[in-house]
């Protein structure tokens, strides 16, 4: 009885986006708000339908999010058509890395002042908050491979990068609370830092571009591989990730970069324009796909709009299963005394001051970008999945406690306030964009 109830949410849950999905777009907030609402009220608080209590169900709870995590950071690398070499690159690395570290100290900082907490913890939970997350604000991300604002660009980038960026501060905070062996600062710098960060986007790199250079030339030379676009996808994304953990690098960097060089596999076909391939299909019908997916002008791009476009899919549902799930553990939670100043101090110092300090000298961002990208530092997918990782490393239940009620409270505060800014927001950027260039 219990299956079929749940049957029936996720089939009206997942029934209702698709009807209501045109009109969400009009309204000033993003999907994710809904989400949160709908996963409290199936939570204790509500029907009790969902019961992920963080504390007994915290193995459990970091898969989901490390699945989850996988599939926006592959599907974030496939987004971002800039060629590498361009400067809009300095953007994204600023931010994920300068700005990052300076958004760790300034949160340890507060954490230590506001919450009496150890250096380890602090920093542990510095950590946890590092990443940003644009998926859960999507009028922020990139609209296409072919999307050059400097904004979108930047925010979707920084939000692939520093989730893996994070973790070698996860291990740091753990190794002082005596909960992880990181060997002494040398080997965690070298090892868990330098290698990790380096190794991870090499190897998800280099297996993105061999096997995308691979799928294609079997299609264009001897027309085999076609088709199953989607074991493609998921594929990469497992290879990618397994190969990274066993080398001791960052399966999250790995994924990404994988998404990223698979992207760049279109290059190698001889028509640039995107769209061919997609209207060439809506007039010659269906039967015409298996000629695109082997010519070689359109193959390349033919292969990564048919990832693309799977990915998109899956990403979208596995956004909407973890805010459903964080908004059932609210429940479980509670507000932590001085958690208003923690939050003004985070969205409003923290963040834009890390951002002017990483942006120093930056050319080409301007003052809106600066503003918008100080405001749209926001937390998720990431978040969640090191918090429960940092619980499943034996945190003691006091600090655990603490911990869940302050990150479930940014993460549900940051959905309400960013998805509820975002719209308006990027409407006005939008505006003053043209005005700008005149």
């Amino acid at each position: 009885m219990l299956f079929a109830i749940w049957a029936l949410i996720i089939g009206a849950t997942l029934i209702t986006m698709a009807l209501l999905g045109t009109l969400l777009k009009r309204l000033p907030l993003s999907p994710g708000i809904l989400f949160l609402a709908i996963g409290y009220a199936l939570g204790p608080a509500g029907w009790a339908l969902l019961t992920p209590d963080p504390l007994l169900h915290s193995a459990e709870l970091e898969k989901v999010a490390e699945v989850g995590l996988l599939i926006s950071l592959f599907a974030v690398g496939l987004k971002l058509g800039v060629p590498l070499r361009d400067q809009r690159w300095y953007l994204p690395l600023r931010l994920a890395f300068p700005s990052m570290a300076l958004t760790v100290v300034f949160v340890a900082a507060i954490g230590i002042f506001l919450f009496d907490l150890s250096t380890g913890a602090a920093i542990l939970l510095a950590a946890i908050l590092a990443p940003t997350d644009p998926v859960l604000a999507s009028d922020v991300q990139v609209e296409g491979s072919s999307d050059r604002d400097r904004l979108r660009f930047g925010l979707t980038a920084e939000g692939g990068l520093n989730d893996g960026a994070a973790f070698p501060v996860v291990l740091l905070g753990l190794g002082l609370l005596g909960l992880h062996d990181f060997g002494g600062g040398w080997r965690w710098l070298a090892v868990d830092v330098v290698w990790a960060i380096a190794g991870g986007l090499a190897i998800g790199g280099a297996l993105g571009a061999l096997i995308g250079k691979l799928v294609l030339y079997l299609r264009t030379r001897h027309q085999e591989a076609v088709g199953l676009d989607e074991f493609l996808a998921l594929g990469l994304i497992a290879i990618a990730y397994g190969v990274a953990l066993l080398s001791l690098a960052s399966g999250f960097l790995a994924v990404f970069a994988a998404g990223l060089a698979l992207q760049r596999i279109k290059e190698h076909s001889k028509s640039g324009n995107p769209a061919v391939p997609a209207k060439v299909t809506v007039v010659l019908g269906a039967e015409s796909e298996k000629g695109l997916a082997t010519h070689s002008d359109h193959a390349g791009v033919y292969m990564i709009e048919a990832v693309q476009g799977f990915n998109g899919q899956l990403e979208r549902l596995a956004e909407m299963v973890l805010v459903l799930v964080t908004g059932a553990m609210l429940s479980y939670t509670y507000l932590p005394d001085r958690a208003i100043w923690f939050l003004l101090l985070l969205f409003f110092v923290a963040r834009p001051v890390s951002v002017w300090l990483g942006l120093l000298g930056a050319s080409g961002v301007s003052r809106d970008q600066r503003i918008l990208i100080s405001w749209f530092g926001i937390r998720g997918i990431g978040s969640i999945f090191y918090l429960m990782y940092a619980i499943n490393h034996g945190l003691p239940e006091p600090l655990a406690s603490l911990l869940i009620a302050i990150t479930l409270t940014t993460v549900a505060a940051s959905v309400l306030v960013h998805g509820i800014s975002v719209t308006p927001l990027m409407a006005l950027y939008a505006r003053r964009k043209p005005r700008r260039r005149r």
